[in-house]
């Protein structure tokens, strides 16, 4: 019905019959359900591609914690690097870049007054002992000290000072590997009382190796006996890294705990020996018709700081395996082993009689 202009009555219905419809109410919208991420996504920018490119690497951390053939490496490597154990073997290349030549000075003075009568027997130890170093075994020639008693004296007294550079670097590598806190490491004097020994001792035993090294080159015998003197100087180079660790590491470590590093070390230096023999062939060489003698520096100084670094390798694992500092995490949640690794680090820190240092870590999930 109309009233003027109005309608008036039941509302007209769309389509037909339909019946009324109510109003729509305002909803607020529903979040989806959380799921994990599209791989890729459109945005104005262009695809957005959310992909985890650690994923792989967490991986093979949850694996490393299962398989101790995996985890044992990884323990050494973190061990390693918590010991800023890489600026030590420069510090060992350092000194004993500056402590090689006065030693051998030492050496070849000392080796010429026993083999007086035995200039053929010199000339083959002292060619075997400077071949150990083949950055420079070929272009360096060592004479042996001369002159008065006195000079003579005074000649090897400063030599071997010089020469302790690389035993105290020595030493403070060790501890610091085996987490000695600072308060217990060894004294000024008693430190460089200990190099003196180190010397004589891997001196004596030096001379020994390079004897045999010198009766091997000289060619006595058939093969048979080559093959024995090769057997023997594997063998010595064996003792020469006992003594070495023995000797550099703290007194309270027991020798068992050492082999596995001498064996190391042992395998490391021939291997490293082979390599540099490659490099003098390959890269000095070359490199000698440019730099000149500069060459032959940084040649030796990196094959220093190589058998350095192969060295603390070895004293690291000696650590990881006796007090069992594996596995490690390389995310979260840490490990027993991280925590009794950082705290070992931590505590080297004590510098004073008295002083002690605790560290403590947030509950653990």
């Amino acid at each position: 019905m109309l009233i003027g202009n109005t309608r008036v009555g039941p509302p007209l219905r769309a389509y037909g019959n339909l019946p009324p419809t109510a109003p729509p109410r305002p909803s607020a919208r529903r979040s989806p359900a959380p799921g994990p991420a599209p791989p890729c996504t459109v945005r104005g920018s262009g695809y957005n591609c959310a992909v985890d490119l650690l994923r792989p690497v967490r991986a093979f951390d949850r694996l490393q914690r299962r398989r101790g053939l995996l985890g044992f490496p990884l323990g050494v490597m973190k061990k390693y690097s918590d010991d800023q154990a890489g600026q030590l073997a420069a510090l060992m290349a350092w000194y004993g870049f500056f402590s090689l030549f006065p030693l051998l000075l030492v050496f070849v003075t000392v080796l010429g007054y026993l083999l007086r009568g035995n200039p053929s027997l010199y000339r083959d130890i002292v060619g075997s002992a400077v071949a150990q170093f083949p950055v420079i075994g070929r272009d360096l020639q060592v004479d042996a000290l001369g002159g008065s008693a006195v000079a003579l004296a005074v000649g090897l007294v400063g030599a071997i000072w010089a020469g302790l550079g690389i035993t105290l670097a020595g030493q403070r590598a060790m501890d610091q590997v085996w987490s000695v806190p600072h308060r217990l490491r060894r004294s000024f004097l008693s430190s460089r009382l200990r190099g003196l020994v180190i010397l004589v001792v891997l001196g004596l035993l030096n001379v020994a190796a390079t004897t045999l090294v010198g009766l091997l080159v000289g060619g006595l015998g058939g093969g048979g006996i080559k093959l024995v003197g090769f057997v023997a100087s594997a063998l010595l180079d064996v003792g020469l890294f006992w003594a070495v660790f023995r000797l550099f590491s703290p007194d309270d470590i027991p020798t068992r705990q050492l082999w596995l590093g001498i064996a190391i070390a042992a395998v490391g230096w021939a291997v490293l020996q082979a390599l540099g023999g490659i490099y003098v062939d390959r890269v000095v060489r070359r490199a000698n018709q440019t730099y000149g003698f500069f060459a032959i520096v940084i040649g030796l100084l990196s094959w220093l700081y190589l058998g350095a670094q192969m060295l603390l390798y070895a004293a690291e694992a000696n650590v990881v395996r006796a007090r069992r500092l594996w596995p490690r995490s390389i995310f979260e949640p840490v490990t027993d082993a991280d925590v009794q690794a950082l705290r070992a680090a931590a505590h080297v820190e004590e510098r004073r009689e008295g002083e002690r240092v605790e560290v403590t870590f947030d509950t653990r999930e």
